[in-house]
C-alpha cells in the first residue's frame, strides 16, 4: 500500500497542473496571560498540517526562512526579553540536507510584554513563516497577529483570538481528546512515536559527533608548546610529592578529572549567560561570522608567532598561590592554572568547539567541552599510572613550534570561511569563489614552502635538515594547493566543497576570462553587452532576467515565448532542478536559445521602490513590501498556486502555451513539456 501511495504521490508532482490550490498548511490563533497588573504574556499557537514543517526563529545559514515575529507596541509597552519558543525537533532536514530545529503538528511561541500605557488594550503584531514537506516549500509568509489584553483573565488562564488567517475563512479547531481517541489517529500517533524516536536518534547521532571532533581537537591542542611541556613536569610532581605511587596515581588522576570539569563548567556556563539558541542566533548572523573571523585571525597571527595572546599574569599568580595550600583544593587549582597558562594554545579550540557545538543547541557545548577535556586529561592520568611510557616520549624542542605554526596556517585558511559566509548572506560579492580559492592556494602554498624550510618565523629553531614526517606533510599540502589551482577555471574541487562559495557565486563560473556557450546561446563579451535587466545565470550561462516587465520587453524583441520561473533562495528543489536537470543538453538548449528565462524569487527580502509599493490584493490593507512579496503574490493570483518550483511558459499574449509543471526530476519528461510549450508557439 505504501509504495502505491509513493507511486501516486511522484505521479502527482511530476504531472503538476494549473488545477493545484494555494496552499496554507498552517493555522494560526492568539491568546494573553496576564502575569501581573502591567507585565503580560502574548503567545501564539500555530497548528500545522500533518507532514508540514514550521521552522523556527533560528535556522543554520543557507537553511529556510526563520519565523520572525513583529509586535507593534510604540510607546505603550516594551517587550522583556525576545521570544521564546517550544523545543520541538532537531532533525537532518531531507529537504535542506543540514540539522534544523523545526515544529510539527503544533507550536508555541510566547513574548512578554510590560504595559506603560494603562489604557492600551490591543497589541498587534505580524508573524513571517515558511513550512516546508518532504518534497516542496512555500514562500514566505505574513500573517497578522492581534492580542486583546482586556481578554486576560485575572488567574493567568488565556483566552484565545483568531489571527486574520482564521478570520478569512480557514477553519480552525484545536485538536481534541475525542480525536485521539479515534482508531485512525491511533496509528498517526504510532507514526509520530516512530518519527519522534528518529528524531532523538539523529540528536544523539548529532551529540556523538561533537563529542569525537572534540577529543580530537583536545588531542591535537596537546601536542602544543603551551600544554605538551606541561605533561611530564606535572606528572613528575605528582609522583615525587606523593607518600607513595598509589597515591601520586590517585592525584593525577584527580588532576586530570579537574581539568574536565573546569572545562565542562566553561561550555555550562557559556550556554547559562547566553542560552542555547541565542548561541545559535549568533552563529549564523553576519556580526557573528565577522567577529569570528577577526578572531580566528587574531589567534592564527598569534600562532605564527607574532605575538603571545594570555590571560592577565595576576590571574596565574593568584592561582599558583591557591595551588600551593595542597589538598584536593591544591589540585584544583593547580588543573586552573593549566588553563589559564595554556590559554595561548587552548584558546581557539576552545572557542571553536563552543561556536561548532552551540549549533546544535542544548547541552552539545558541554558535550565539546567534555571530550576535549577528556582529551586533554586523559595523559596526565595515564603517565602518572605508567611513567615508565614517558621515556618514548619525543622531547620538547623546534617540531613543537612547527605544529603550532601549522595549527596558525590553518586557523587563518578557516577564518576567510566565516567571512565568505558573511559576503554571501550580504550579497558584497567581494569574496567571490575565484577569489576564496586563491587565498587559499596563497595560504596552503605559504605551508609549503613553510614545511620545505623556505620560509622562516620569528619562533622557529634553526634547521639544519628536514625531518621525514615534516618532507611527508609538506608534500601532501603541496598536492593539495595544486588541486586547488583548477577551481580557478570552474573545476568543482568536491574534496573542500563545503568551504568556498558555490559556483555561481563567482565571477564567471567556468574560471577567470572564460564564458562557456554550450552549444550557442548568449555569450557576453566586451564587444556584446547584455540587455537591459538581464544577467548570465551561473553555472549554465543562461540568459535570465528577475523582472518580469523587462524580460517579456526582450522576448517580444527577439521573437521568443517565456519561461517563468518561480523560485527562491531557499528552495532546495529549484537548485535540484537547476543542477541536474537543466545541464541535460536537450533542455539547457531549450533554456540558451528557445525561450527567455524570468526567474521570480518569491523570498526576495529587497524592499521594492517607492514607486512600487501597492496593496495587496490577496491581504486588503496590508502593503507589498519586498520583491519576493510582489513575485508570491503575482504567483497565487495568476497560477492558484503558491509552490515553487513552478515552470510556466507564455506566449507573447501572456497566456499559457502549456500546463504549467512543478518539480519535475526527470529530465526527458521536463523536456517533452518545454517540447510541448515550443510547438504551441510555432503555431
Amino acid at each position: 500500500m505504501r509504495n502505491i501511495f509513493l507511486c501516486f504521490l511522484l505521479l502527482s508532482i511530476t504531472s503538476f497542473t494549473t488545477n493545484a490550490q494555494v496552499l496554507e498548511p498552517v493555522k494560526w490563533s492568539t491568546s494573553v496571560k496576564k502575569i501581573s497588573d502591567t507585565e503580560y504574556e502574548l503567545i501564539t499557537n500555530a497548528v500545522i498540517d500533518r507532514g508540514w514543517h514550521l521552522y523556527s526563529q533560528i535556522v543554520p545559514e543557507d537553511g529556510p526562512i526563520p519565523t520572525t515575529f513583529i509586535y507593534e507596541t510604540g510607546k505603550d509597552a516594551e517587550l522583556i526579553g525576545a521570544t521564546v519558543e517550544e523545543d520541538g525537533v532537531t532533525v537532518n532536514d531531507v529537504v535542506f540536507n543540514m540539522m534544523i530545529k523545526f515544529f510539527e503538528d503544533t507550536a508555541e511561541f510566547r513574548q512578554r510584554i510590560k504595559v506603560i500605557n494603562k489604557e492600551l488594550s490591543i497589541v498587534k503584531g505580524e508573524v513571517e513563516f515558511m513550512v516546508c514537506d518532504d518534497i516542496r516549500c512555500l514562500p514566505p509568509t505574513y500573517i497578522d497577529l492581534e492580542f486583546d489584553l482586556s481578554k486576560a483573565n485575572a488567574d493567568g488562564s488565556t483566552t484565545s483570538s483568531a489571527s486574520d488567517a482564521d478570520k478569512s475563512g480557514i477553519n480552525f479547531q484545536a485538536p481534541t481528546d475525542n480525536d485521539a481517541a479515534d482508531a485512525s489517529n491511533n496509528t498517526v500517533v504510532k507514526e509520530n512515536v516512530a518519527l519522534n524516536k528518529e528524531d532523538k536518534d539523529a540528536d544523539t547521532n548529532g551529540l556523538w559527533t561533537i563529542f569525537i571532533l572534540g577529543i580530537g581537537a583536545g588531542l591535537i591542542a596537546l601536542f602544543t608548546p603551551c600544554v605538551f611541556p606541561l605533561i611530564p613536569m606535572t606528572v613528575s610532581f605528582f609522583t615525587k610529592q606523593s607518600q607513595n605511587k598509589a597515591q601520586g596515581i590517585k592525584n593525577a588522576i584527580i588532576y586530570g578529572v579537574c581539568i574536565i570539569i573546569i572545562y565542562v563548567i566553561l561550555g555550562t556556563g557559556v550556554v547559562a549567560v547566553f542560552g542555547a539558541s541565542a548561541i545559535n542566533e549568533f552563529s549564523t548572523s553576519v556580526t557573528f561570522n565577522l567577529l569570528f573571523f577577526i578572531i580566528l585571525v587574531v589567534f592564527a597571527v598569534s600562532f605564527l608567532g607574532a605575538f603571545e595572546i594570555m590571560l592577565p599574569n595576576s590571574w596565574a599568580n593568584k592561582i599558583d598561590r591557591k595551588a600551593d595550600k595542597g589538598g584536593y583544593t591544591g589540585i584544583f587549582f593547580m588543573a586552573l592554572a593549566l588553563a589559564i597558562v595554556s590559554f595561548s594554545c587552548t584558546g581557539p579550540f576552545v572557542g571553536n568547539i563552543i561556536v561548532l557545538s552551540a549549533t546544535s543547541g542544548g547541552i552539545a557545548p558541554m558535550i565539546g567541552m567534555l571530550g576535549f577535556s577528556l582529551a586533554l586529561a586523559l595523559p596526565f592520568g595515564l603517565f602518572a599510572a605508567f611513567p615508565g611510557w614517558m621515556n618514548s616520549l619525543p622531547k620538547s624542542g623546534g617540531w613543537l613550534n612547527t605544529v603550532k605554526v601549522v595549527l596558525g596556517f590553518l586557523e587563518l585558511a578557516f577564518a576567510f570561511k566565516f567571512l565568505s559566509q558573511a559576503d554571501l548572506v550580504l550579497q558584497l560579492h567581494f569574496l567571490e569563489r575565484e577569489v576564496f580559492i586563491a587565498i587559499w592556494i596563497a595560504i596552503f602554498g605559504a605551508l609549503a614552502f613553510y614545511l620545505f624550510g623556505k620560509i622562516k618565523l620569528p619562533n622557529d629553531s634553526p634547521l639544519t635538515h628536514i625531518s621525514v614526517g615534516r618532507l611527508s606533510l609538506g608534500l601532501l599540502v603541496l598536492s593539495f594547493t595544486i588541486y586547488m589551482i583548477p577551481g580557478l577555471w570552474g573545476a568543482p574541487l568536491n574534496l573542500i566543497s563545503a568551504f568556498p562559495p558555490p559556483l555561481d557565486y563567482s565571477e564567471s563560473p567556468y574560471g577567470v576570462g572564460y564564458s562557456k556557450s554550450g552549444g550557442g546561446g548568449f555569450v557576453s563579451n566586451d564587444s556584446q553587452e547584455l540587455p537591459d535587466g538581464a544577467h548570465l545565470l551561473a553555472p549554465h550561462q543562461i540568459l535570465a532576467f528577475n523582472d518580469y516587465d523587462k524580460g517579456m520587453a526582450y522576448a517580444k524583441s527577439v521573437g521568443k515565448p517565456v519561461m517563468l520561473d518561480f523560485t527562491g533562495w531557499a528552495c532546495v528543489n529549484c537548485r535540484k532542478m537547476e543542477q541536474h536537470v537543466w545541464p541535460n543538453d536537450q533542455v539547457l538548449n531549450v533554456l540558451k536559445n528557445e525561450v527567455v528565462l524570468i526567474s521570480l524569487y518569491v523570498d526576495d527580502k529587497r524592499k521594492l521602490e517607492d514607486h512600487e509599493v501597492v496593496e495587496s490584493q490577496l491581504r486588503p490593507g496590508k502593503q507589498l513590501k519586498y520583491i519576493g512579496q510582489k513575485w508570491s503574490e503575482f504567483q497565487t493570483i495568476r497560477y492558484k498556486t503558491n509552490t515553487q518550483p513552478f515552470y510556466a511558459l507564455i506566449g507573447h499574449d501572456e497566456e499559457n502555451l502549456n500546463d504549467p509543471v512543478g518539480y519535475t526530476p526527470d529530465a526527458q519528461a521536463y523536456f517533452e513539456w518545454m517540447k510541448e510549450g515550443l510547438e504551441a508557439f510555432q503555431k
